[in-house]
């Protein structure tokens, strides 16, 4: 039915489509956001959990904040820049990064600032920077890169795909990270490379099999060369057998997450950070975290892991080639596997290693190196979808072409 002036009334009345309203846009500002949520419950957690040992160390409450707020600055900044930088340019210059990552792991074994009988860290002005956390990422790359190509190339993947330049050169990264010592974070960098790995093998059950008996063995040579490994390995079944010795950190961690119960004792209410809890800033921070906001607070941080491990999911899933889906798959794991580590350790569950709650625990080299994984990721997810949007416009010209009329070819008569 048509007014005066010649409208459909009929379709005007027709009610507009409904849109679904959604927090963000993509998968990118999925993962931002979550990420901003993140640095904003570890900077309070770190203010919180960090005040009293500053203070009886450095005569300054806000010793470690001050830290970590320059990390966290420079790690926002790095975290732009590779968003921005097409992922592909580090594929291209991959000998370049490793050299210099290998250089600053030998830097470090030889001249290394010494904390706890480790050499991990180089001392620089405004904080001790962690070469090892970066050669988590650099090895991702270079696992992702010697993966996409046998991919590429159509050929069939096997155990024999470990034994190249590739992952000789992981090997060796991984092991300058062992010596200094710090087997868990040389688990980390050797770690997820393998995984990477089956995830594009074509193996069969029993050589899965054997393989996880061979790395399971190699473990425990490594946990059996230092007496103190095999202490907290053996501690996890029973730590309150030796309460007061190797058992005591495990001991507190989990009365500290109990004591927390549903609602926690409140925002810089918690007694464990009180000496109570060694490294309550660090690897242990999450424990002070449950205390003060109770299971509440450690359900939503459980849930932004597993939101981030979606999206990140999604973005690899979306990925305009094989090497950006496993180097997406690769930040993923790595990022939401060391959270469940250290949750896990947490709670008691794992043994005591040096892996930290990314975004949650203080450590400058782990939250600026967690932010520059988070941008390659993001920068993957846009490379991506730009990708998916030429494909929809070569799709879209070629239907036109084809619906387009034919102009006529043929003779036309004339009458004189």
């Amino acid at each position: 039915m048509k007014g005066a002036e010649g409208v459909d009334e009929t379709a005007s009345a027709r009610p507009a489509p409904l849109v679904r309203k959604r927090f963000w846009q993509n998968d990118m500002e999925a993962v931002l956001g979550i990420m901003a949520v993140l640095l904003i419950l570890g900077t309070v957690n770190v203010a919180s959990s960090s005040f009293v040992t500053a203070e009886m160390r450095f005569d300054d409450p806000y010793f470690f904040l001050k830290r970590h707020a320059i990390a966290t600055v420079v790690g926002v900044v790095c975290c732009l820049v590779f968003a921005r930088v097409d992922y592909h340019v580090w594929r291209k210059y991959m000998p370049l990064v490793f050299f210099a990552t290998l250089f600053a792991l030998i830097y470090v074994y030889l001249f290394g600032a010494v904390v706890n009988g480790a050499k991990r860290w180089l001392a620089l002005p405004f904080m001790q920077m962690q070469p090892a956390e970066g050669a988590k990422i650099v090895t991702i790359m270079i696992a992702a890169a010697s993966l996409a190509k046998n991919k590429h190339g159509g050929r069939r993947v096997g155990l024999l795909g470990l034994v190249n330049p590739q992952y000789l050169a992981i090997i060796i990264l991984a092991g300058l990270v062992l010596i200094e010592p710090d087997m868990a974070t040389a688990a980390v960098v050797a770690g997820v490379p393998v995984i990477l790995f089956f995830f594009v093998a074509s193996l069969s059950k029993t050589k899965i099999l054997g393989f996880a008996g061979v790395l399971g063995a190699i473990i425990a040579v490594l946990i059996h060369f230092q007496p103190y490994r095999l202490k907290r390995v053996l501690t996890v079944w029973d730590p309150w057998s030796d309460a007061q010795g190797v058992g005591y950190q495990t001991v507190q961690s989990i009365l500290t997450v109990g004591s927390g119960r549903l609602t926690g004792m409140g925002l810089g209410v918690g007694y464990s950070k009180y000496a109570y809890l060694p490294e309550g800033h660090t690897d242990f921070a999450f424990a002070i975290f449950s205390q003060e906001n109770g299971f509440l607070g450690v359900f939503f941080v459980c849930f932004l892991l597993a939101a981030l491990a979606v999206y990140g999911v999604r973005i690899a899933h979306k990925a305009s080639d094989i090497y950006g889906q496993l180097l997406a798959f690769g930040i993923v794991i790595l990022i939401v596997g060391q959270g469940l580590c250290n949750i896990a350790m947490v709670g008691g569950s794992f043994p005591v290693v040096g892996v930290p709650l990314p975004f949650i625990s203080y450590g400058g080299s782990s939250l600026i190196f967690t932010m520059i994984a988070i941008g390659i990721l993001i920068n993957i997810g846009r490379v991506g979808e730009r990708a998916e949007r030429m494909r929809e416009q070569a799709h879209y010209e070629e239907e036109l072409r084809e619906t387009a009329p034919k102009p006529h070819i043929g003779l036309r008569l004339v009458k004189k």
